[in-house]
C-alpha cells in the first residue's frame, strides 16, 4: 500500500516537473480536452483538444495557425463552422498529396453534398451572361469576356431556328470534326506534318 501511494506521488512530482505540456496531454488522453486545451501551446494539438471539447471554430484557428501539418484537420473544423466550399477545397488539397486518403475522400463527398450546386445565369442566347464594360471610344464586346476567350462579334447563336439549317449527315461532320483535331494537333507541334509522296 504504501509502495503504490509513494509510486503515484512519485508520477504527480515527475508531471508537475516536466511543466503543463505531458499534464495536457494526458488530460487529453484521458477524455477531458477542456482540462488539456488552455495548457497546450502546439497549435496542432490544442486544436484536436479544442474540437474534441466542442469548440470548433477555436480548433479552427489552431489549425489555421499550425499550417500544412494539419489541412485534414481543418478541413474538419472548416465544416464544423458551417464553411462548406473551404473545407472542401482543404480536402481537395488532401487528396492532391495523397490520392489514395480514402477518409479525407468520404469526408470531401459529405461536404460536397451539402453545397449547393452552382449555377450561372444565361442571356437569352444561351450564352453565360456578361457585364459589358465600356472603354471611351471602344466597343463593350471588345472587353467582354467568356471562359477567358473574347466572344465572337457578328456570329449567329444556335438556336433552334439555325439548327433547322443544319443537314443531317454524321459522316460529314465527323470528318469535317477530324479534320479540325488535326489542324490543332499540328498547329500545337503533337503531330508530325504529313510527308508528301516519297516517290
Amino acid at each position: 500500500m504504501k509502495v503504490a501511494a509513494l509510486l503515484a506521488l512519485g508520477g504527480v512530482a515527475a508531471l508537475a516537473l516536466a511543466g503543463a505540456e505531458p499534464l495536457a496531454k494526458l488530460a487529453l488522453a484521458t477524455g477531458l480536452p477542456r482540462l488539456a486545451a488552455p495548457l497546450l501551446k502546439d497549435p496542432a494539438v490544442r486544436g484536436v483538444a479544442l474540437y474534441r471539447a466542442g469548440d470548433h471554430a477555436g480548433a479552427d484557428d489552431a489549425f489555421r495557425r499550425a499550417g500544412r501539418g494539419s489541412t485534414y484537420n481543418r478541413g474538419l473544423s472548416l465544416a464544423a463552422t458551417g464553411d462548406y466550399p473551404l473545407s472542401r477545397a482543404y480536402f481537395d488539397a488532401v487528396l492532391f498529396a495523397n490520392p489514395a486518403d480514402s477518409q479525407a475522400r468520404e469526408n470531401r463527398n459529405a461536404v460536397n453534398a451539402l453545397i449547393p450546386p452552382n449555377r450561372g445565369e444565361a442571356n437569352a442566347a444561351g450564352r453565360i451572361a456578361a457585364t459589358a464594360i465600356a472603354v471611351p471610344g471602344g466597343s463593350p464586346v471588345d472587353e467582354i469576356k467568356r471562359l477567358g476567350r473574347p466572344l465572337d462579334e457578328g456570329r449567329r447563336v444556335a438556336d433552334a431556328e439555325w439548327l433547322q439549317t443544319l443537314p443531317d449527315d454524321p459522316g460529314e461532320f465527323l470528318r469535317l470534326r477530324l479534320a479540325e483535331e488535326q489542324q490543332r494537333r499540328l498547329s500545337m507541334g503533337l503531330t508530325a506534318p504529313e510527308e508528301g509522296d516519297p516517290w
